[in-house]
């Protein structure tokens, strides 16, 4: 876990009977009939919301409206995530609603009730589905959005931050996925073990942290660090953060040495690299995320931060650059995971994607890196450095 919040209305029309008289005394009276319109069918235009419950409460919102050409268009709001997301396609047929959202890899479907004011169905991501019932919002039930939050600007490339205030808190049982991300200025990470921590502060593979205790992989934490500084940190800034926590916190005391260990060394493909250079300054925000587990966006990083990234979140040993490249880059990676892939995201409830046409499936991560990105990734023996750890407390909730 990286890297990223209408009514409408149907009438019911009443059949009047109107009586057509003859004023022929000997003719017949006449009755005719005008036949009665069949009650609209309920639209599935409207705000919809519901909560899901997901290891924590997430209030949901669901707009559709539709577009001059009759076809139907939303956005998905999580408020309690301060997040939103525009829908990608939508249907609804005999009360049968169905949306996806292809960037996180959501889906949605459900069944109207007879009434059209509500929706009983199952969202699912990552292969995990949860129920989500939605119901029909009106002026005076719908739940306030909050506006998009404003752009933080980068901290400064000089700054030195320390932290201001953090808290770390145990996870929510069941809680899925894991991650590191913001609000706003506010560093957090969720579902994180003191694994992930130490691995991200310092640039390591789990496999490169010694002499830990057992509950390094069992408990889970939520934190957030709110810097001293102006700005949100660059990579490097939160590391240093993440440093003095686990130094203030954690009391965690190690020395460094170094052992022979099997890694994956990325260095250029003949033919050299196929990498697009970053346009944004060096000092603005990196990404690293995923839309899906193997759809991979990076953007303004060096070869040595990708390098630390796919350690800490991909790959099941340390990685090392040795591209001896030293630009910034965006691009895209795409190939289809194994399951020696994402084995953190995995034991945290994500589960690999199932290609449904597996004939035009993405190349695995080997061939995809040297066909897309002109590098190549082996399997090989290095000396790398270790942490030994010596000292470390359990940290206490707050």
């Amino acid at each position: 876990m990286t890297q990223s919040g209408i009514s409408s209305r149907h009438s019911v029309l009443v059949a009047c009977l109107i009586a057509f008289v003859s004023t022929t005394s000997a003719a017949p009276a006449r009755v005719a009939a005008q036949a009665a319109p069949a009650a609209a069918k309920p639209d599935i235009v409207g705000t919809w919301q519901g909560t899901l419950h997901a290891g924590r409460d997430l209030r949901t919102v669901i707009k559709i409206t539709k577009d001059a050409k009759g076809e139907y268009k939303g956005e998905f709001f999580s408020i309690d995530q301060n997040g939103r997301l525009p829908i990608g396609t939508i249907t609804f047929q005999d009360r049968e609603f169905e949306f996806a959202i292809p960037g996180i890899e959501l889906t949605y479907d459900g069944k109207m009730s007879s009434d059209g004011n509500s929706i009983e169905g199952t969202v699912t991501q990552g292969g995990n589905p949860l129920p989500l019932n939605l119901t029909r919002a009106t002026p005076e039930t719908a739940w306030t959005i909050p506006p998009p939050p404003k752009p933080v600007p980068a901290m400064a490339a000089n700054a030195n931050p320390s932290i201001e205030v953090s808290t770390i808190k145990p996870s929510n049982p069941g809680q899925r996925g894991k991650g590191f991300g913001f609000n706003g200025r506010e560093f957090l990470t969720r579902n994180t073990d003191a694994y992930d921590l130490i691995a991200f502060a310092y640039g390591l593979d789990t496999k490169q942290i010694v002499n830990a205790p057992s509950w390094f992989e069992s408990d889970l934490f939520d934190l957030e660090i709110l810097p001293d500084a102006p700005g949100r940190p660059s990579m490097q800034q939160q590391q240093m953060l993440m440093r003095e926590l686990l130094t203030s916190r954690f009391n965690l005391k190690f020395h460094n040495g170094k052992r022979e260990m099997s890694v994956y060394a990325i260095s250029v493909a003949k033919g050299g690299p196929k990498l697009t250079a970053a346009t944004e300054p060096a000092n603005s925000p990196q990404a690293f995320f995923f839309r899906r587990l193997g759809d991979l966006t990076v953007r303004n990083q060096t070869m040595a931060d990708f390098a630390s990234w796919m350690q800490n979140g991909v790959l099941d040993r340390p990685v090392v650059d040795q591209t001896g490249l030293t630009g910034r880059y965006d691009f895209q990676l795409l190939w289809t995971p194994d399951d020696s892939q994402f084995t953190q995201f995995r034991s945290a409830g994500v589960t690999l994607p199932k290609e449904s046409d597996e004939a035009n499936a993405p190349p695995d991560l080997y061939t995809a890196i040297k066909q897309q990105l002109g590098l190549e990734i082996k399997a090989t023996r290095a000396p790398d450095t270790v942490m030994v750890i010596d000292h470390v407390d359990h940290p206490s909730p707050n």
